[in-house]
């Protein structure tokens, strides 16, 4: 069968819904927000597809599955087996990386246990071992005729006179001993001192460099590695050494006599202290120098996640969890009486009487603000007095005062002791306030123990080519060239890695670094980064279903995507692409567009076919789209920045940042571009949201490094509207998140028959006992766990989902009961509540969003990144302005199609009118042309990125020659955009 056959979908919103689908064909599927996409996509087409895998497994297999019920739909025919690659929000595990997450980071620990050299933290020496045959070769390839000598060490920089030691190598029939660097006879030997450290080797063996000597040599390696358990050191003579051995005769089979000819001149000898010129020899893997040794190299001493490898202090987690001192220190403008410190100052007695106690000691005012104390002092406050004993004052019951002397612990040390020590989970949570994260200090952040940290692949350790972006990591392992039997094994391993490495490169991932933490990858690069791994998986026959991959992706990007998208395509898969881009829908083979409407509106086929098809269509809005048509105008005035109404950022070097200075016009629409990893969340989120929110809401967030941020005294909040979810339980939807909930139930409890019966507002919550089903606790649902597999939600049988008992739905509100009204569409409630005043703003502005399909207790856990941050910013656009708010969104058109983008950037545009400043980052180039102002970073990503390539208008923008966005922003601001494809 050559088509997928659906018949009667009725899933969610889809009305009786019936298409046929080519198979083996890349297939977008458009609309508007709201249309039924996803349910047409995930909820049917994958749904049905797991449903029937599930159903094809024994009776024991499936008893530790969920039951999956079967999808709203008559039949559909032609299905293949289902993969979804959906915008899931990254791990949440601190351990995933980017390479564990492609498992490229299990290619590299078994290149390092397979092909990796250790070496000596301290002395940089291979850690090599060396059989008896490799050693003497090693020794026959110096130049012939020269002078050495052959030593056993048997003592290492130990103290003592070593007196039993001598006298046991001299009876074993060593004539010559080295001591501290020089040689000695044993007739002849010096006296040692015992409290000094001493090294001591025997002289094995003294000989000239010759082609003839290899049996000589193996037997006199033989003797040193049994003497000395496993090392030999090869010494050069110098010239009056030699000829004074030279004298004594022929060689000698003994042990310590040979025969030895001059050496050549200017020849380091063995007394002369010139180690470096020293041959060392191990038949271990240890150090000769200092006995350092690994045990065998196996793929787990590489793995953050055994304790084989994991470094010991921080678990294999690359930090470590301490008292911040600017946590601590939350007030540092006032004096530690007046509260710099909390808890340290006039209302905890205890702690306070330390305080003075200490200022009585060292001299200083507890009424100086903290910035004005002394260093040495500060020092003393935060880690402790040492060793040094001061005199306290303490109350006791009876209220007299006893005096101790002590050192004093120390502010940071006092919250680590009583944060490791307390049983109290509220006391716990408290301190937890004070809690900052820093790079491990053993490990430096790279996870590994000190073993794995010093296994050497083509002069790189582990964490070093961890830090690499993908690019760097596919052309250093591309040149990768290792010697002898170790190449023949990288070679197989390196290739599965570059294979890898190449599929990341081709979604747009290659500024990623394989040890960035996978809890900082956005949706969409979570999601490329699972297409890339389907790519390299080679499978045929399969129907992928995505979700937007093109999130988060620059314009040049793009393509390299869809051609990804095709290659799965022509290796015989049906790709289907729910997408809103304008060149993945003109890329497809087939489009599918649903009714243009949301929520009931939508579940319509308003068209399909070819890109060309849909364009021609005039029902179709994203063929008007297309077709030009329709369009998001260019504005025909552009708001000039006011040179003395900006916010200024002055060296930011977070990340890949290059010491940026960029200029922000306040009361301005301002778009922050570039491509993908080129720094924009770095600047804006990490740099100027971190520290503005700091300074005016008093935030503790990490903040990026910069040198200061000026013109902050311009603006009196900021907002971060970010795609975080605005809840993780069933408990949290847009009807609590807005405040809306609020309203409605006291709607509620002024229903007669409410107040007949004695509710109030509480009784409508299912946050609290009373009103709620106490089966589910108000949730709905009850969650059950999988063990093994992750845990399964099933509708509660006593409620059946309807979160309220039997009572308190009896309450209703012109016919309709509490959970009812829940289950509204935000539309559907607009219309309810319009004579509702508290209500109905609110619900204005979830409309103006373009959430008018949302249902108001939807589950938060179900709404895409996207819808949540429209919902954040609708409950933003509620509250009363003040016009001089500081805006700031990370690509807030995710998931809207062409008319909703439009719909939204009405409502940035209200946002600059009323005065406040609007900063969207953002890749959607109908967003930038409309914008007042644009920074452009670049020129490239990661490493090549980190600098402002240019700042201006759009048109500024489109003319400069170094910009990516520029390039493709031009045609856009042309008098008459030409369509790609005509009616």
């Amino acid at each position: 069968m050559q088509q997928i056959r659906v018949r009667g979908a009725r899933t969610h919103n889809l009305k009786n819904l019936s298409l046929d689908l080519p198979r083996e064909r890349l297939i977008v599927v458009t609309g508007l927000s709201g249309s039924g996409k996803s349910s047409l996509t995930f909820d049917t087409l994958y749904a049905e597809g797991q449903r029937r895998y599930v159903e094809s497994l024994s009776a024991y297999a499936r008893q530790f599955l969920s039951t999956m019920d079967k999808p709203d739909v008559d039949s559909i025919e032609g299905l293949s087996p289902a993969i979804a690659i959906e915008q899931k929000a990254s791990s949440h595990n601190p351990r995933s990386t980017v390479g564990t997450v492609t498992e490229i980071y299990d290619y590299l620990r078994l290149l390092y246990a397979r092909a990796g050299t250790p070496r000596c933290p301290d002395h940089g020496v291979d850690l090599a071992a060396q059989t008896v045959s490799q050693m003497v070769d090693q020794v026959l390839r110096l130049p012939e005729g020269l002078a050495a000598a052959l030593l056993a060490p048997v003592v290492s920089e130990r103290k003592g006179e070593q007196q039993e030691l001598l006298e046991e190598l001299a009876a074993q029939g060593f004539v010559r001993v080295r001591i501290d660097g020089r040689i000695h006879e044993m007739e002849a030997l010096p006296q040692l001192d015992g409290k000094k450290k001493h090294t001591i080797e025997a002289v094995v063996d003294r000989m000239r460099i010759r082609p003839d000597a290899a049996q000589r040599l193996a037997e006199s390696f033989e003797t040193a590695l049994r003497l000395s358990g496993g090392l030999a050191r090869l010494a050069f003579l110098q010239d009056g050494q030699a000829g004074a051995i030279a004298e004594q005769g022929a060689p000698h089979a003994g042990r310590g006599q040979a025969g030895a000819c001059p050496g050549p001149p200017g020849e380091a000898g063995l007394n002369s202290g010139a180690a470096q010129r020293e041959l060392v020899f191990s038949s271990r893997h240890a150090c000769p120098v200092c006995g350092y040794s690994v045990p065998p190299l196996e793929p787990k001493l590489f793995s953050f996640n055994n304790p084989t490898g994991a470094c010991p202090s921080c678990d294999g987690l690359g930090v470590q969890e301490f008292f911040d001192p600017q946590r601590v220190v939350l007030h540092p403008h006032l004096s530690l009486a007046g509260g710099a410190v909390r808890g340290w100052d006039r209302r905890n007695d205890h702690y306070f009487h330390l305080i003075q106690s200490l200022a009585k000691h060292y001299g200083f005012d507890i009424e100086t603000p903290w910035t004005e104390l002394p260093e040495h002092v500060r020092h003393v406050l935060l880690h402790g007095s040492g060793t040094e004993a001061i005199e306290f004052s303490y109350r006791e019951e009876a209220g007299r005062r006893s005096r101790k002397r002590h050192p004093f612990e120390g502010i940071l040390p006092n919250l680590t002791r009583r944060y490791r020590e307390t049983e109290s989970p509220m006391v716990r949570e408290e301190l937890a306030r004070y809690l900052g994260v820093r790079p491990c200090p053993e490990c430096q952040g790279t996870r590994l123990n000190r073993a794995a940290r010093f296994v050497f692949v083509g002069g790189r350790t582990l964490p070093e080519l961890t830090a690499l972006t993908v690019g760097r990591a596919l052309e250093f392992l591309g040149q990768l060239a290792l010697a002898g039997w170790r190449g023949e094994v990288a070679a197989k391993i390196v290739k599965g890695m570059v294979e890898r490495l190449r599929f990341l490169t081709d979604v747009g991932l290659d500024y990623l670094t394989l040890d960035r933490s996978a809890e900082t990858l956005s949706g969409g690069e979570s999601q490329r980064i699972r297409l890339a791994s389907q790519v390299g998986s080679g499978l045929t026959g399969v129907m992928y279903i995505l979700d937007e991959p093109s999130i988060g992706l620059h314009q040049r990007d793009n393509r390299r995507l869809l051609a990804t998208l095709k290659q799965l395509r022509d290796l015989g898969n049906t790709v289907i692409v729910v997408e809103h881009d304008e060149e993945a829908i003109r890329e497809a083979d087939h489009v599918v567009d649903l009714r243009p409407g949301a929520g009931a509106h939508g579940g319509h086929l308003v068209a399909q076919g070819t890109p060309r098809d849909i364009a021609a269509n005039p029902a179709s809005v994203t063929g008007q789209y297309l077709a030009g048509r329709r369009r998001i105008a260019v504005p025909g005035s552009r708001i000039r920045p006011d040179p003395a109404r900006q916010i200024r950022i002055v060296g930011a070097r977070g990340n890949n940042l290059a010491q940026v200075t960029a200029q922000i016009p306040l009361g301005l629409f301002t778009c922050v571009t570039g491509v993908s990893g080129s720094g924009k969340s770095t600047l804006i989120v990490d740099t100027l949201f971190g520290h503005t929110a700091a300074r005016l809401n008093g935030a503790r967030v990490e903040a990026a490094p910069c040198e200061r941020i000026e013109g902050l005294e311009q603006i009196d909040r900021v907002i971060d509207i970010d795609q975080s979810p605005i809840g993780r339980t069933p408990r949290s939807n847009p009807a609590t998140y807005t405040g809306l909930f609020a309203p409605l139930r006291e709607l509620f409890a002024a229903v007669p028959e409410a107040r007949a019966r004695g509710y109030d507002s509480g009784r409508f919550s299912f946050n609290v006992k009373g009103g709620r089903c106490e089966a589910c606790q108000g949730d709905g649902v009850i969650r059950v766990e999988m063990h093994f597999l992750p845990d399964v939600y099933v509708p509660c049988d006593v409620c059946g989902g309807k979160r309220y008992n039997r009572e308190t739905l009896e309450i209703r509100y012109r016919g309709k009961n509490i959970h009812e009204v829940l289950d509204m569409t935000v539309e559907d409630a607009a219309r309810f509540f319009q004579n509702v005043p508290a209500a109905a703003g609110k619900l204005q502005t979830l409309t103006d969003v373009g959430l008018s399909y949302v249902r108001l207790g939807q589950n938060a856990t179900t709404l895409s990144g996207g819808e949540a941050q429209r919902v954040k910013l609708s409950r933003e656009l509620a509250k009363r302005a003040t016009g001089k708010t500081l805006y700031i969104l990370d690509e807030p058109t995710t998931g809207l199609h062409f008319h909703d983008v439009e719909q939204l950037l009405h409502v940035l545009h209200r946002l600059r009118d009323e005065g406040n400043t609007v900063v969207v980052i953002e890749h959607n180039l109908d967003v930038i042309k409309t914008a007042d102002w644009v920074i452009d970073l670049g020129p490239e990503g990661g490493e090549g990125g980190g600098e402002i390539v240019a700042t201006g208008t759009p048109e500024d923008i489109a003319a400069s020659e170094a910009s990516w966005t520029g390039k493709y922003l031009r045609p856009l601001l042309a008098p008459e955009r030409r369509s790609a494809i005509s009616a």
